[in-house]
Protein backbone atom coordinates (compact mmCIF):
# COMPACT_ATOMS: atom_id res chain seq x y z
CA UNK A 1 0.00 0.00 0.00
CA UNK A 2 1.53 3.32 -0.98
CA UNK A 3 2.08 5.81 1.78
CA UNK A 4 0.30 9.08 1.05
CA UNK A 5 1.98 12.41 1.55
CA UNK A 6 1.73 14.37 4.76
CA UNK A 7 -0.67 16.84 3.15
CA UNK A 8 -2.95 14.31 1.44
CA UNK A 9 -3.11 11.28 3.76
CA UNK A 10 -6.68 11.10 5.02
CA UNK A 11 -5.43 8.92 7.83
CA UNK A 12 -2.74 11.41 8.77
CA UNK A 13 -4.13 14.84 9.74
CA UNK A 14 -1.67 17.69 9.50
CA UNK A 15 -0.80 20.00 12.35
CA UNK A 16 -2.29 23.46 12.00
CA UNK A 17 -1.99 26.76 13.87
CA UNK A 18 -5.32 25.82 15.49
CA UNK A 19 -3.76 22.75 17.13
CA UNK A 20 -3.99 23.11 20.88
CA UNK A 21 -0.88 24.13 22.79
CA UNK A 22 -0.90 20.82 24.62
CA UNK A 23 -1.09 18.82 21.39
CA UNK A 24 1.38 20.92 19.36
CA UNK A 25 4.23 20.91 21.84
CA UNK A 26 6.99 18.36 21.41
CA UNK A 27 7.63 16.22 24.50
CA UNK A 28 9.54 18.14 27.12
CA UNK A 29 12.85 16.79 28.35
CA UNK A 30 13.57 16.79 32.05
CA UNK A 31 17.13 17.53 33.06
CA UNK A 32 17.26 14.08 34.67
CA UNK A 33 16.10 12.24 31.53
CA UNK A 34 18.50 10.43 29.31
CA UNK A 35 19.54 12.38 26.17
CA UNK A 36 17.19 11.77 23.28
CA UNK A 37 18.52 9.71 20.39
CA UNK A 38 17.16 8.35 17.14
CA UNK A 39 16.09 5.26 19.14
CA UNK A 40 14.08 7.24 21.69
CA UNK A 41 10.54 5.80 21.63
CA UNK A 42 7.75 8.37 21.30
CA UNK A 43 4.81 5.98 20.83
CA UNK A 44 4.04 2.27 20.79
CA UNK A 45 1.31 0.83 18.59
CA UNK A 46 0.38 -2.80 19.14
CA UNK A 47 3.92 -3.61 20.22
CA UNK A 48 5.55 -1.64 17.39
CA UNK A 49 7.76 1.25 18.50
CA UNK A 50 7.71 4.63 16.78
CA UNK A 51 10.95 6.47 17.48
CA UNK A 52 12.31 9.98 17.12
CA UNK A 53 14.37 8.63 14.23
CA UNK A 54 11.16 7.76 12.42
CA UNK A 55 9.82 11.28 13.04
CA UNK A 56 13.01 13.01 11.92
CA UNK A 57 13.09 10.94 8.73
CA UNK A 58 9.43 11.66 8.08
CA UNK A 59 9.98 15.38 8.52
CA UNK A 60 12.95 15.33 6.12
CA UNK A 61 10.78 13.76 3.43
CA UNK A 62 7.95 16.30 3.68
CA UNK A 63 7.03 18.44 0.65
CA UNK A 64 8.99 21.67 0.46
CA UNK A 65 6.06 23.83 1.58
CA UNK A 66 6.06 22.06 4.95
CA UNK A 67 9.81 22.23 5.56
CA UNK A 68 9.66 25.74 7.03
CA UNK A 69 6.86 24.99 9.49
CA UNK A 70 7.83 25.18 13.19
CA UNK A 71 8.70 21.85 14.75
CA UNK A 72 6.07 22.27 17.47
CA UNK A 73 3.37 22.31 14.78
CA UNK A 74 4.85 19.46 12.73
CA UNK A 75 5.49 17.13 15.64
CA UNK A 76 1.88 16.10 16.48
CA UNK A 77 0.88 15.80 12.83
CA UNK A 78 3.84 13.62 11.97
CA UNK A 79 3.30 11.45 15.03
CA UNK A 80 -0.38 11.02 14.14
CA UNK A 81 0.60 10.14 10.57
CA UNK A 82 3.00 7.42 11.71
CA UNK A 83 0.48 6.05 14.21
CA UNK A 84 -2.26 5.97 11.57
CA UNK A 85 0.02 4.29 9.06
CA UNK A 86 1.06 1.72 11.67
CA UNK A 87 -2.49 0.76 12.62
CA UNK A 88 -3.41 0.49 8.94
CA UNK A 89 -0.39 -1.71 8.30
CA UNK A 90 -1.28 -3.92 11.28
CA UNK A 91 -4.90 -4.17 10.11
CA UNK A 92 -3.80 -5.68 6.81
CA UNK A 93 -3.87 -9.46 7.10
CA UNK A 94 -2.90 -10.51 3.60
CA UNK A 95 0.47 -11.20 2.05
CA UNK A 96 2.76 -8.23 1.43
CA UNK A 97 1.98 -7.18 -2.15
CA UNK A 98 4.75 -8.02 -4.59
CA UNK A 99 4.97 -4.41 -5.75
CA UNK A 100 5.53 -3.20 -2.18
CA UNK A 101 8.15 -5.84 -1.43
CA UNK A 102 10.26 -5.20 -4.51
CA UNK A 103 9.97 -1.46 -3.97
CA UNK A 104 11.25 -1.92 -0.42
CA UNK A 105 14.07 -4.11 -1.75
CA UNK A 106 15.10 -1.49 -4.30
CA UNK A 107 14.85 1.38 -1.80
CA UNK A 108 17.06 -0.42 0.71
CA UNK A 109 19.55 -1.40 -2.00
CA UNK A 110 19.73 2.17 -3.30
CA UNK A 111 20.09 3.78 0.12
CA UNK A 112 22.72 1.31 1.34
CA UNK A 113 24.67 1.68 -1.90
CA UNK A 114 24.75 5.45 -1.30
CA UNK A 115 25.91 4.92 2.29
CA UNK A 116 28.60 2.49 1.17
CA UNK A 117 29.88 4.81 -1.53
CA UNK A 118 29.89 7.85 0.75
CA UNK A 119 31.91 5.87 3.29
CA UNK A 120 34.44 4.92 0.63
CA UNK A 121 34.74 8.44 -0.76
CA UNK A 122 35.58 9.89 2.66
CA UNK A 123 39.18 8.77 2.16
CA UNK A 124 39.33 7.83 -1.53
CA UNK A 125 40.24 11.31 -2.81
CA UNK A 126 43.09 12.95 -0.92
CA UNK A 127 44.40 16.50 -0.94
CA UNK A 128 47.55 15.16 -2.58
CA UNK A 129 45.49 13.73 -5.44
CA UNK A 130 43.70 17.05 -5.90
CA UNK A 131 47.01 18.95 -5.96
CA UNK A 132 48.50 16.50 -8.47
CA UNK A 133 45.48 16.84 -10.76
CA UNK A 134 45.63 20.63 -10.45
CA UNK A 135 49.30 20.63 -11.42
CA UNK A 136 48.57 18.38 -14.38
CA UNK A 137 45.76 20.58 -15.65
CA UNK A 138 47.14 24.03 -14.90
CA UNK A 139 50.90 23.54 -14.78
CA UNK A 140 53.43 23.86 -17.59
CA UNK A 141 51.80 23.91 -20.99
CA UNK A 142 48.49 25.31 -19.79
CA UNK A 143 47.21 28.13 -21.98
CA UNK A 144 45.04 30.38 -19.82
CA UNK A 145 41.77 31.70 -21.20
CA UNK A 146 40.83 35.33 -21.32
CA UNK A 147 38.80 36.13 -18.22
CA UNK A 148 36.60 39.10 -17.60
CA UNK A 149 35.65 40.94 -14.45
CA UNK A 150 32.47 42.90 -15.09
CA UNK A 151 29.46 44.47 -13.45
CA UNK A 152 26.03 45.06 -14.91
CA UNK A 153 22.68 46.68 -14.33
CA UNK A 154 19.62 44.69 -15.38
CA UNK A 155 16.36 46.52 -16.16
CA UNK A 156 13.16 45.74 -18.05
CA UNK A 157 13.29 48.22 -20.92
CA UNK A 158 15.79 49.73 -23.33
CA UNK A 159 14.70 53.23 -22.34
CA UNK A 160 15.57 52.51 -18.69
CA UNK A 161 18.97 51.25 -19.80
CA UNK A 162 19.61 54.36 -21.89
CA UNK A 163 18.65 56.61 -19.00
CA UNK A 164 21.09 54.79 -16.72
CA UNK A 165 23.88 55.24 -19.26
CA UNK A 166 23.11 58.96 -19.34
CA UNK A 167 23.25 59.15 -15.56
CA UNK A 168 26.57 57.31 -15.61
CA UNK A 169 27.98 59.68 -18.24
CA UNK A 170 26.83 62.58 -16.09
CA UNK A 171 28.99 61.30 -13.24
CA UNK A 172 26.83 58.92 -11.18
CA UNK A 173 28.75 55.96 -9.79
CA UNK A 174 28.03 52.71 -11.66
CA UNK A 175 27.79 50.70 -8.44
CA UNK A 176 25.24 53.13 -7.00
CA UNK A 177 23.16 52.93 -10.17
CA UNK A 178 23.23 49.14 -9.93
CA UNK A 179 22.25 49.08 -6.26
CA UNK A 180 19.40 51.52 -6.85
CA UNK A 181 18.04 50.15 -10.13
CA UNK A 182 19.18 46.65 -11.05
CA UNK A 183 16.62 43.85 -10.86
CA UNK A 184 19.32 41.19 -10.99
CA UNK A 185 20.65 39.32 -7.94
CA UNK A 186 24.00 41.12 -8.21
CA UNK A 187 22.32 44.51 -7.78
CA UNK A 188 22.89 44.83 -4.01
CA UNK A 189 26.57 44.15 -4.67
CA UNK A 190 26.85 47.04 -7.10
CA UNK A 191 26.19 44.72 -10.04
CA UNK A 192 29.55 42.97 -9.61
CA UNK A 193 29.57 39.60 -11.43
CA UNK A 194 33.08 38.59 -10.44
CA UNK A 195 35.35 36.77 -12.88
CA UNK A 196 34.02 34.70 -15.79
CA UNK A 197 35.38 33.24 -18.99
CA UNK A 198 34.03 32.46 -22.44
CA UNK A 199 30.91 30.33 -22.42
CA UNK A 200 29.80 31.26 -18.92
CA UNK A 201 27.46 34.07 -19.95
CA UNK A 202 24.66 34.18 -22.53
CA UNK A 203 26.02 35.04 -25.97
CA UNK A 204 24.70 38.62 -26.42
CA UNK A 205 26.14 39.53 -23.02
CA UNK A 206 29.45 37.82 -23.73
CA UNK A 207 29.75 39.41 -27.19
CA UNK A 208 29.21 42.87 -25.71
CA UNK A 209 31.83 42.32 -23.00
CA UNK A 210 34.40 41.34 -25.61
CA UNK A 211 34.01 44.70 -27.37
CA UNK A 212 34.77 46.71 -24.25
CA UNK A 213 38.02 47.99 -22.83
CA UNK A 214 38.51 48.02 -19.04
CA UNK A 215 36.66 51.02 -17.63
CA UNK A 216 34.18 51.22 -20.51
CA UNK A 217 30.41 50.91 -20.22
CA UNK A 218 28.33 49.29 -22.95
CA UNK A 219 25.31 50.45 -24.86
CA UNK A 220 22.07 48.65 -23.87
CA UNK A 221 22.35 44.90 -24.43
CA UNK A 222 19.26 42.72 -24.70
CA UNK A 223 19.11 39.10 -23.51
CA UNK A 224 16.25 36.85 -22.47
CA UNK A 225 16.58 38.30 -18.97
CA UNK A 226 16.01 41.91 -19.97
CA UNK A 227 18.22 44.88 -20.85
CA UNK A 228 21.76 45.16 -19.49
CA UNK A 229 24.20 47.99 -19.03
CA UNK A 230 27.64 46.42 -18.66
CA UNK A 231 30.83 47.82 -17.15
CA UNK A 232 34.05 45.94 -17.91
CA UNK A 233 36.25 46.35 -14.85
CA UNK A 234 39.36 44.39 -15.85
CA UNK A 235 40.62 41.36 -17.76
CA UNK A 236 43.27 38.75 -17.09
CA UNK A 237 44.92 35.66 -18.50
CA UNK A 238 46.17 33.34 -15.82
CA UNK A 239 45.66 29.88 -14.41
CA UNK A 240 42.90 29.77 -11.80
CA UNK A 241 43.86 29.42 -8.17
CA UNK A 242 43.52 25.95 -6.68
CA UNK A 243 40.83 27.18 -4.31
CA UNK A 244 38.73 28.32 -7.27
CA UNK A 245 38.73 24.94 -9.02
CA UNK A 246 39.23 22.52 -6.12
CA UNK A 247 35.54 21.58 -5.98
CA UNK A 248 35.47 20.84 -9.70
CA UNK A 249 38.68 18.80 -9.54
CA UNK A 250 37.54 16.88 -6.48
CA UNK A 251 34.21 16.03 -8.14
CA UNK A 252 36.00 14.77 -11.24
CA UNK A 253 38.34 12.62 -9.18
CA UNK A 254 35.46 11.25 -7.14
CA UNK A 255 33.70 10.20 -10.32
CA UNK A 256 36.85 8.50 -11.56
CA UNK A 257 37.54 6.60 -8.33
CA UNK A 258 33.86 5.72 -7.99
CA UNK A 259 33.78 4.09 -11.41
CA UNK A 260 37.04 2.24 -10.73
CA UNK A 261 35.86 1.13 -7.28
CA UNK A 262 32.55 -0.23 -8.57
CA UNK A 263 34.29 -1.99 -11.47
CA UNK A 264 36.68 -3.59 -8.97
CA UNK A 265 33.83 -4.72 -6.70
CA UNK A 266 31.89 -6.17 -9.61
CA UNK A 267 34.99 -7.99 -10.91
CA UNK A 268 35.53 -9.57 -7.48
CA UNK A 269 31.87 -10.41 -6.90
CA UNK A 270 30.22 -13.64 -7.95
CA UNK A 271 27.94 -12.11 -10.59
CA UNK A 272 25.91 -14.39 -12.86
CA UNK A 273 23.69 -12.64 -15.40
CA UNK A 274 22.93 -15.72 -17.47
CA UNK A 275 19.36 -15.84 -16.16
CA UNK A 276 18.63 -12.57 -17.95
CA UNK A 277 19.53 -13.98 -21.35
CA UNK A 278 16.55 -14.46 -23.64
CA UNK A 279 14.21 -12.24 -21.64
CA UNK A 280 12.34 -9.79 -23.87
CA UNK A 281 13.18 -6.25 -22.63
CA UNK A 282 9.58 -5.19 -23.32
CA UNK A 283 8.54 -6.93 -20.11
CA UNK A 284 9.75 -3.81 -18.31
CA UNK A 285 6.44 -2.24 -19.37
CA UNK A 286 4.40 -5.03 -17.79
CA UNK A 287 3.43 -3.63 -14.39
CA UNK A 288 0.96 -6.46 -14.08
CA UNK A 289 3.84 -8.66 -12.96
CA UNK A 290 3.76 -6.80 -9.64
CA UNK A 291 0.12 -7.56 -8.90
Amino acid sequence: MPIASFSQDAAAPTATPETSAADSAAPAQDATDKPVTADTVVATVGGTDITLGHLVTARASLPEQYQQMPANLLFPGLLSQLINQTVLEQAFTGEVPKGVQVSLDNTRRSMMAAVSLADYLETAVTDEMVQKEYNAEYGDGYEPKEEYHAAHILVKTEDEAKDLIKQYNDGTDFGKLARDNSTGPSGPNGGDLGWFSEGMMVKPFEDAVKTLEPGQVSEPVQTQFGWHVIELIETRKQAPELADVEGEIRSKLQEQVTNAYIDELVAKADVDKSASEGIDPSVLDNTGLLE
